[in-house]
């Protein structure tokens, strides 16, 4: 199983390992945009301050954030799950899993990102400021940057068995599963279910509870099928809906009434 999240806009501060080899980082098929983004981002950073705020979409009160893409080089490194924050990353509560469950967790769990491309949790990286959504003066917009490299290089990442996707939409811009993977892909969304609306706190926590829900059970779901009833069996209310045609995911709507 593959599970494909987003990042959080909130992270941990850098820690105090070595600065980052770009080579020790998983899928090495990204190296060379991963560089781009670096170097661009880097320099840009340094170059204009109130520029580089206004590229990376970032309030008066978040320009402290430009600083730390100045120094990406040199900053101290931790694991990728200790770097993203916020309410999905929270609910996940990788640092609280058991050692089994850490063990899948880092086979499994594929963050997605404007600067790394996408990242497991295990890798090593400093903390940045860089959104999916960010368009860079010279290299564009970041979905279409990583969407050739990703097409090469995630197919064979997602193996042969499930696909979990539970990126929001501009991360799922980046890599779209296609052929074979669409097949066995499973696209999650959460509802609140008096209203039917996607509503960000529930969507979030309820994401991070359903993975880590399947990680200390040890689920193995081998596609979207078997995987909405794992999620039953979790006790999560799950409408599904099978592909129309051959080369596409499933639709699966996750249904809560509130989290606590």
């Amino acid at each position: 199983m593959l599970v494909l999240l987003p990042p959080s806009e909130g992270k941990a501060a850098s820690g105090r390992g070595a600065p980052l080899k770009p080579e020790s980082l998983s899928l090495p098929g990204l190296a060379g945009a991963r560089a781009a983004v670096l170097e661009e981002l880097a320099e840009l950073c340094a170059a204009d301050e109130d520029k580089a705020r206004e590229v990376l979409g970032l309030s008066e009160g978040l320009r402290g954030e430009v600083a730390k893409n100045t120094e990406l080089r040199t900053a101290g490194t931790r694991p990728a799950g200790e770097i993203y924050t916020g309410v999905l990353y929270d609910a996940l509560g990788l640092a609280t899993l058991d050692t089994a469950a850490k063990r899948r967790a880092a086979r499994s769990l594929l963050v997605f990102s404007g600067l790394w491309g996408a990242v497991r949790v295990t890798d090593r990286i400093p903390s940045y400021r860089c959104s999916m959504g960010v368009k860079l003066p010279g290299l564009g917009a970041l979905a279409g940057h990583w969407r050739a490299p990703m097409a090469e290089v995630l197919p064979e990442a997602a193996g042969s068995g499930l696909v979990l996707d539970l990126r929001s939409a501009a991360y799922a811009a980046a890599w779209k599963p296609k052929g074979e993977v669409a097949g066995r892909t499973a696209s999650v969304r959460v509802l609140h279910a008096p209203t039917r609306k996607v509503v960000s706190h529930f969507n979030k926590a309820t994401k991070g509870r359903i993975v880590r829900g399947l990680l200390t059970a040890g689920a193995v779901p081998g596609g979207p099928a078997e995987l909405v009833e794992a999620l039953r069996e979790l006790g999560y209310t799950v409408e599904a809906e099978a592909p129309g045609r051959v080369g596409t995911a499933w639709s699966l709507d996750v249904l809560v009434d509130e989290v606590h």
